[in-house]
């Protein structure tokens, strides 16, 4: 990924990154989270909303280690973790996923149901 391509994607509108965060998941079965010191997944808040955040890929996700998340680690993660772990931990901890913050800023915030159904949809598009 080219610095190029970083700076446009960061500078598109929230509804637009998760677009392409949903075209490039179902591309290359891959995206990326953030990990705490102890393992957990890390979630923020909105609104009294716990959130998880999501990327499509590891440069994104390193432009959000700031404010206190500079400690995170980057994990990435695949549709079968997304089958196996991820919609679990959502159910259990009723998360929103916020897809594709950019640096302190929150990103399209979607919940499971709509989530899934816009990458299953697009995933049907290229199979």
């Amino acid at each position: 990924m080219n610095q190029k391509e970083i700076e446009n994607v960061v500078s598109l509108e929230p509804i637009e990154r998760y677009k392409y965060f949903i075209k490039k998941v179902a591309d290359w079965e891959t995206f990326f989270t953030l990990l705490d010191e102890d393992g957990e997944y890390v979630l923020s808040e909105l609104d009294d909303y716990k959130l998880l955040p999501l990327w499509s890929a590891k440069e994104y996700a390193e432009l959000c280690k700031i404010g206190g998340w500079e400690k995170y680690t980057i994990k990435e993660l695949s549709l079968d973790d997304l089958e196996d772990e991820i919609i679990d931990f959502i159910t259990e901890n009723d998360c929103l996923i916020n897809v594709f913050p950019i640096y302190d800023k929150t990103g399209f915030v979607v919940n499971l149901q709509e989530f899934t159904r816009d990458l299953n949809d697009e995933l049907e598009k290229i199979q």
